[in-house]
C-alpha cells in the first residue's frame, strides 16, 4: 500500500501541530518520547507524550479497515517519510534529547522506533540497513582466514 496525497497531508498536519506544541525555546520539556498509535480498524492516528497526555489525532481514511499482512511497515514508512520532510522542526522541537518517534498498535504495543532525535545519535533507515549483519558477517569470516 503506496501513502496517497492525502494521507501525507495529514500526516504532515498531524506532525506539524506536534511541534507546534513545543516550539524552539532555551528551556527544554522532560518528555521524553512521542509515542504515534495507530489503530487499523479504525484509521485513526493518535499522538501521546509519555504521560499519555494526547497531543493530537487524526483519522488516515486510507487506512481504514486495512487488512494488509504489511499495514504497519507501510505506516512505519510513510510515517518516516513525512518526519524525514519535517526534520528541521523536529530537530528543534523543545523536548530534552535524546528523544524519539515510536510507532505503536492499537494495543500500545511498539511497532518501530521511527526517528531519534539526539545531537551525538543519527538512526539510519531500516531500508538502508538491510543486509548489513550478513556483510559484516562475511568481512570477519573473510578477514579471520586471512
Amino acid at each position: 500500500m503506496k501513502a496517497t496525497d492525502q494521507t501525507l497531508q495529514q500526516l504532515e498536519r498531524a506532525l506539524r501541530k506536534v511541534t507546534e506544541k513545543f516550539p524552539d525555546t532555551e528551556e527544554a520539556s522532560l518528555l521524553t518520547d512521542i509515542h504515534i498509535r495507530v489503530t487499523q480498524d479504525t484509521g485513526e492516528v493518535m499522538v501521546f507524550d509519555d504521560d499519555e497526555q494526547e497531543l493530537t489525532r487524526c483519522v488516515v481514511e486510507q487506512w481504514i479497515d486495512n487488512k494488509d499482512d504489511d499495514f504497519y511497515n507501510d505506516v512505519a514508512s510513510a510515517l518516516r517519510m513525512v518526519i524525514n520532510k519535517h526534520k528541521e522542526s523536529i530537530d528543534a522541537m523543545s523536548i530534552l534529547k535524546p528523544f524519539s518517534f515510536v510507532l505503536e498498535d492499537d494495543d500500545k504495543e511498539t511497532i518501530a522506533e521511527l526517528y531519534v532525535v539526539d545531537d551525538d545519535t543519527v538512526i539510519i533507515d531500516e531500508e538502508l540497513m538491510a543486509g548489513l549483519d550478513k556483510d559484516l558477517d562475511d568481512f570477519f569470516a573473510k578477514l579471520i582466514s586471512e
